[in-house]
């Protein structure tokens, strides 16, 4: 698939609008997006467009095969350009990065599942949660709804004034 949307769109009966053309370029700019991503990135140049119409617009493009979605842990999937390679998606647990790795990397799971289950995998929607290299030589992340350590907690209770 190219980037020639206007093209890729024509050839299924359908013409590249001015809103089409700026949620593709959203999804292309901003890779891994969620729908309200994308919708902030269109609002930049279009302000009065809604929320529906991206949803709309996305359910559309996928369709069409122009754009794919993924889930990436709970909530809104995101979105890329169906152009990219396939990939499987490592997300992060600590600083939430994504990142996209070669599907064949994961053949020999495929193959066991197929041969044990006869289950086919879709490895394009799967999620992979672990920590980064960047995290993974720091210690686990903290919720900051822990609150923080030291002192501060200790006179939060109202023995210490």
């Amino acid at each position: 698939m190219s980037t020639d949307w206007q093209s890729d769109l024509r050839r299924r009966g359908y013409r590249l609008t001015p809103q089409r053309q700026l949620v593709l370029e959203a999804v292309d700019k901003l890779e891994h997006s969620t729908p309200d991503d994308i919708l902030a990135e269109v609002r930049r140049t279009a302000g009065s467009v809604n929320i529906s119409t991206v949803y709309r617009t996305l359910e559309l493009l996928e369709e069409l095969g122009l754009v794919s979605h993924a889930h990436l842990g709970h909530g809104a999937p995101t979105y890329h350009l169906a152009d990219r390679h396939d990939h499987m998606h490592l997300v992060c647990r600590d600083c939430t990065t994504v990142i996209e790795a070669d599907i064949a990397l994961a053949a020999d799971f495929t193959g066991r599942l197929r041969e044990r289950f006869g289950f086919d995998t879709d490895m394009k929607h799967f999620a992979i949660f672990g920590r980064c290299r960047d995290c993974a030589g720091k210690p686990p992340g903290r919720d900051p709804e822990e609150g923080v350590e030291g002192g501060a907690d200790e006179s939060a209770d109202g023995a210490g004034s």
